[in-house]
């Protein structure tokens, strides 16, 4: 019994150290470990403070640290605010104002249509007058025409102005214009049709293609800013032409294909030729009906004449 007490506390004690020197093993080998990891880390910052110092990036994070911001919060900040630099760059690609693909745009319909209580002729004339379109309009600001085709107008898009020119395409009177414009922020194509439903009322169908070229003009265009920004000006003009008692002086040209043939003067010429031998004609058919009056009055004088008894059968 006393032998077996002996043996028993050595191999409690034996078996203690073994636990001892592989726990012992374990730690070392995980203190190791982990100071590889700070050892790749530390080299990984250092790798990338590098890379921040060749694109001057350096300098900013040194302002931060001298700020009192410690260096690894410097460090950190600077590369979160490269981060959104890149995603707002990004989206401004998505957008176009980057320097992304310059892929096509999708475009915007707009199609208005409004009666004004006016004639045709009178709806199409007010309608030609481009310059005056920024006196009843908010979206207009400026309209200066550079000949019969071309024109050149300033507009209100948001808080900021476009410039574009426009070139009509097709316009035949008291019909229907076509044009298309071209500016640094966008494209458009166009239609305006005129339609006589009364001789005092007409119908005008507004047809526009919008191809929006920019951040912000493509940003407007998913709240279809422009599409109510041309709705209203339209209504501004049913409310213009509706009101206003003078008389428009329009543009009577002809334009087809792109060209101009027939100009403003040379169709009021030909107008006003058709108008005098309307009138001559007119002349024409009442000196006629004066003339068979009259030969019917004759006629009737002569009958009544030769119905009177002769004056010797009267003393008869």
């Amino acid at each position: 019994m006393a032998g077996k007490d002996t043996k028993q506390p050595e191999t409690q004690e034996s078996g203690m150290g073994g636990l001892r020197e592989a726990l012992s093993g374990f730690v070392g080998s995980q203190v190791e470990r982990l100071a590889e990891k700070a050892s790749d880390k530390l080299t990984d910052v250092t790798d990338q403070l590098t890379d921040a110092a060749e694109n001057g990036g350096l300098l900013k994070i040194g302002s931060r640290i001298l700020g009192g911001e410690s260096p690894v919060k410097a460090f950190l900040s600077e590369k979160a605010k490269g981060l959104k630099d890149s995603v707002v760059n990004k989206v401004k690609e998505a957008f176009g104002g980057g320097k992304g693909k310059s892929g096509s745009s999708k475009s915007m319909n707009i199609i208005e249509v409004l009666d004004v209580g006016v004639p045709l002729r009178t709806a199409y004339d007010y309608w030609t007058q481009y310059e005056e379109f920024s006196s009843f309009t908010k979206g207009v600001h400026n309209v200066s025409k550079s000949d019969e085709m071309t024109s050149d107008w300033k507009v209100k898009v948001g808080p900021s102005s476009r410039s574009f020119k426009a070139t009509v395409q097709e316009q035949i009177p008291d019909d229907r214009i076509v044009w298309t414009s071209e500016g640094a922020k966008g494209t458009t194509k166009g239609a305006v049709s005129f339609h006589e439903l009364a001789p005092t009322l007409t119908r005008i169908v507004l047809v526009v293609e919008y191809y929006p070229s920019g951040f912000f003009e493509k940003t407007g265009n998913l709240w279809r800013a422009q599409g109510r920004r041309m709705r209203l000006d339209f209504k501004h003009f049913q409310r213009y032409v509706t009101l206003t008692e003078e008389e428009p002086e329009g543009w009577r040209g002809e334009i087809r294909d792109g060209e101009v043939v027939m100009s403003h003067d040379e169709a009021m010429e030909e107008e006003e030729a058709a108008q005098a031998e309307e009138y001559e004609a007119a002349e024409d058919e009442e000196g006629d009906a004066e003339d068979e009056e009259d030969e019917e009055e004759g006629d009737v004088e002569a009958e009544e004449w030769e119905d009177e008894p002769a004056d010797e059968e009267r003393e008869e």
